[in-house]
């Protein structure tokens, strides 16, 4: 038996939708134009994107994150990203392409540096990584087929499910989310790297299970009241999983925010991104998902197909 949080409802979805559609409208229209900006390396690209130099050092002795970190920011590396590992006393520093630094000897430098600054605990170079901008070009290229890829076989899965308008509409309330969640970090000026990536992949999973769970439920009660008005029928069923949805992403919201805060900082952004989609998603699976199908098949004035 599932938990009824809410009791029962009888909120009109369908019947908001318009409002609905239009703040949807913003979120994407953001979306859309950090992706452009980011597609002209305009935004805050990270080192996996823009290009830059990793290198990890193995300290002999613990030391302090917080001293490294301001090393680097006076010695002019402030577009660093520092992860610590307090298991062998290691040290990650990602920075992004120096245009006073020639390729190459950025790891030469940062070397240098940490010799001259932490001359009593001595280190060794674990590994040294250059990736040069044609490199992140790639990933950019790679990262955007890999997304349009997962809304396809979506559609196809979806569509083979339910029917070809629940794969679109599906589809669409996943990019809006997806969308959603790039704007709001561009707006902020939060670094897009593939940890982002990864998130906004994870997101779209949440997003699509949580949209079928909706679908699920409509397609159960065309099959039981199959001459009643679609909107009436898209209402009830989400008004009866409502409570299901609302719990589902609760757990969800609080396991990430306490990613969030004791996660530490390699993650922050991460969980961050974790935080709004989460939100978002709900959103979208109650106010965008089920509204489209009801848009689609109202304008062709067909039914939806009810048998299994």
């Amino acid at each position: 038996m599932g938990i009824e949080l809410l009791g029962k409802t009888n909120i009109n979805f369908i019947g908001l939708r318009k409002y609905a559609f239009f703040l949807s409208a913003i979120l994407v229209t953001l979306g859309i134009i950090a992706l452009v900006q980011l597609i002209r390396g305009q935004a805050n690209l990270g080192v996996d994107f823009a290009g830059g130099t990793s290198v990890q050092l193995k300290f002999e002795k613990s030391f302090q994150l917080d001293k490294a970190r301001h090393i680097l920011e006076v010695s002019g590396f402030k577009d660093s990203e520092l992860q610590q590992f307090i298991e062998g006393n290691k040290l990650l520093i990602q920075v992004k392409k120096a245009t006073n630094i020639p390729m190459g000897k950025v790891a030469d430098r940062i070397v240098e540096i940490f010799a001259k600054e932490f001359a009593d605990n001595k280190f060794a170079v674990d590994s040294t990584t250059e990736i040069g901008p044609k490199v992140g070009k790639n990933l950019q290229h790679d990262t955007l087929i890999a997304v349009i890829l997962s809304a396809i076989g979506m559609i196809i899965y979806l569509a083979w499910r339910f029917e070809f308008s629940f794969g679109v509409a599906a589809a669409m309330a996943t990019f809006h989310d997806v969308l959603s969640v790039l704007g709001a970090f561009y707006l902020l000026g939060k670094e897009v790297n593939l940890l982002l990536v990864t998130a906004l992949l994870t997101l779209a999973g949440y997003s699509l299970t949580d949209t079928v769970v909706v679908y699920d439920r409509i397609r159960e009660n065309l099959r039981l009241r199959p001459r009643d008005p679609l909107g009436d029928v898209m209402n009830g069923s989400i008004n009866e999983v409502l409570s299901r949805t609302i719990v589902t992403s609760t757990t969800v919201f609080l396991v990430c925010l306490a990613l969030f805060f004791f996660g530490g900082e390699v993650i922050h952004d991460f969980s961050f991104a974790l935080l709004i989609g989460v939100a978002i998603g709900t959103y979208s699976s109650i106010f965008v998902a089920s509204p489209i199908v009801y848009e689609w098949r109202k304008k062709k004035k067909i039914r939806i197909r009810t048998k299994r």
